[in-house]
């Protein structure tokens, strides 16, 4: 497994680096944004660690960039944390967002988390092919969803919740079962991150945003 640590602070990056190589992880390093995207052009990681606040390039900015060519997960990293920085992450796609000082065990189990739910998300794409509902179609293999043969551009974290809707439907979901089921554990108070990314995941849907049902006083449930 290998893993991408992004940071301008060398301190930071040696103790991510002696705690996830003590785990097996074989690391690289980048100091700011703009070697972080250059590496990740040459080369494959299975996970990003990413500063935000960085010289040159910011880390939400070197994300979209990764993100136009590389499907990575990504745990940010930040002195601030303010919901507003959370919820921009989770709209750009970030798997997971640590707010500095961190522990560097409870940062480990993020990424283990992280990897495992990634890795769950890619297996159970061979369960089922396609799945199409009148108009909407999701191309489980490919990753694409498709509303009245428009391709919509998801994020991850979209798309994997739009997967364990289809793979549940029918079946009313509690926000804590969907943050433990998409995003591997338990958030602390982060119920509004289920709730910012059914919007969001809504939104890309269209005619067909109905299909996520919200269940009062619980959480969702995708209707056929």
């Amino acid at each position: 497994m290998r893993v991408l640590v992004v940071d301008d602070e060398e301190k930071i990056r040696n103790v991510i680096k002696e705690y996830a190589e003590f785990e097996g992880y074989e690391i690289d390093e980048a100091c700011d944004g703009m070697e972080a995207i250059a590496k990740c052009k040459n080369n494959d990681y299975d996970i990003i660690i990413m500063d935000i606040m960085m010289p040159k390039l910011d880390g939400f900015s070197s994300i979209k960039e990764i993100r136009k060519t590389k499907n990575i997960p990504v745990i940010m990293l930040s002195a601030r944390g303010e919901e507003y920085d959370k919820l921009f992450g989770f709209e750009i796609g970030i798997d997971d967002y640590v707010v500095k000082p961190f522990s560097p065990k409870e940062l480990m189990a993020r990424i283990n988390a992280v990897i495992t739910r990634s890795k769950s998300a890619t297996g159970q794409n061979t369960v089922q092919e396609k799945y199409i509902l009148e108009g909407l179609e999701v191309d489980m293999l490919g990753r694409n969803v498709y509303v009245d043969g428009v391709k919509k551009d998801l994020t991850p974290k979209e798309y994997e919740l739009l997967q364990y809707f289809i793979l549940n439907k029918n079946i009313a979901l509690s926000r804590e079962k969907i943050l433990n089921e998409v995003w591997g554990y338990d958030f602390f108070g982060e119920d509004r991150t289920v709730d910012t990314h059914v919007k969001m995941l809504r939104n890309n849907l269209g005619k067909y945003r109905d299909k996520i049902v919200t269940v009062r006083g619980m959480g969702y449930k995708f209707e056929e």
